[in-house]
């Protein structure tokens, strides 16, 4: 058994190498610079994980997970350049060092890539796999189409949100997990309590990534703090606020979302510390947190083995970044 630790060095070890031809270097080298910039690689230590849950690692596995850490920069390059976002992992992200097109393109050949190391699963798994990616993959741009809908709407519920992280954010680490538990031989009930834990994981991930970007500490977030309130975000905290705040906090807070004043971050963060959005937050992203536990404790494996999923848990939900 390796530690969370372990896993995600072994993992960055092994990716660590150029995934793309070294011609055509104005395509594949922004594609090669999101990966060399870094990042938590969550998702495919998640497959690594699960897969040991079960039984050794297998080769397969770690198809799995490059296939996931590709497909997951693809949709963030995309993603940073629908938000707008100039900061990526505290570097500049790719359609600001190269160009809107080139990094739609660069996004593009990573999804293909996926593809190829997908293809290196053993046939025994392979159509399953392929199956439960093609549906993730989907279910994401589905909820980042929610989540630019949302933009343009006064109001989101708490559970239409909800909705939109679980398509966005959190079915691909349930998907990671899942796809984890196939090439370790799980049974059915197994996989999906896996996928559970990981879509709860997910959310909380979210509610966490919210709360920094409002609160962190920009030297360690690596991104835009505040970005999302500058780009009117429908988060976790902005839904509470709406619903929790003061007649006169909630009029200023809707005249601050039509509006681009200089101090914009600082104002709609003090109306979210009147109205405590930030205890609120840590309360909910325990509440996930719980139910991921509850999946991994019914999964029907000796204790033991299931420590390192413990592990990731809780380094997720002590991040700060």
């Amino acid at each position: 058994m390796h530690s969370f630790a372990a896993l995600s060095k072994i993992f960055e070890e092994k990716f660590a190498t150029r995934h793309f031809p070294e011609h055509t270097k104005t395509l594949y080298d922004p594609a090669q610079y999101i990966l060399g910039i870094g990042g938590k690689r969550i998702r495919p230590v998640c497959v690594l994980l699960a897969n040991e849950l079960f039984d050794d690692i297998t080769p397969d596995a770690y198809y799995a997970a490059a296939a996931i850490e590709l497909f997951h920069n693809f949709s963030l390059i995309h993603d940073d350049i629908m938000d707008k976002a100039p900061v990526r992992r505290g570097m500049a992200t790719v359609h600001t060092k190269y160009g809107e097109s080139t990094a739609l393109l660069a996004g593009d050949v990573m999804l293909v890539k996926a593809y190829e190391y997908l293809n290196k699963v053993d046939a025994a798994h392979l159509h399953k796999v392929l199956q439960l990616f093609n549906t993730t993959a989907a279910e994401v741009c589905e909820g980042q189409q929610l989540d630019m809908d949302f933009e343009h709407r006064e109001t989101v519920s708490l559970e239409e949100y909800l909705e939109m992280i679980a398509l966005k954010t959190s079915v691909l680490v349930a998907a990671s997990m899942k796809m984890g538990a196939i090439l370790g031989g799980a049974g059915e009930g197994s996989q999906n309590h896996l996928y559970e834990m990981g879509k709860n994981l997910g959310i909380a991930f979210q509610v966490q990534d919210d709360y920094l970007d409002a609160f962190g500490d920009p030297e360690k977030f690596g991104k835009q703090v505040g970005g999302d309130i500058l780009a009117n975000k429908k988060t976790f905290l902005l839904i509470q606020a709406l619903q929790t705040a003061s007649a006169e906090d909630k009029k200023v807070l809707q005249q601050l979302l039509q509006s681009n004043p200089a101090n914009k971050v600082q104002e709609v963060l003090h109306i979210f510390k009147r109205c405590k959005v930030d205890e609120w937050a840590t309360q909910l992203q325990e509440q996930y947190y719980q139910k991921a536990m509850q999946h991994l404790e019914d999964t029907p494996v000796v204790s033991a083995r299931k420590q390192p999923l413990k592990e990731l848990a809780d380094y997720l939900m002590t991040r700060q970044s």
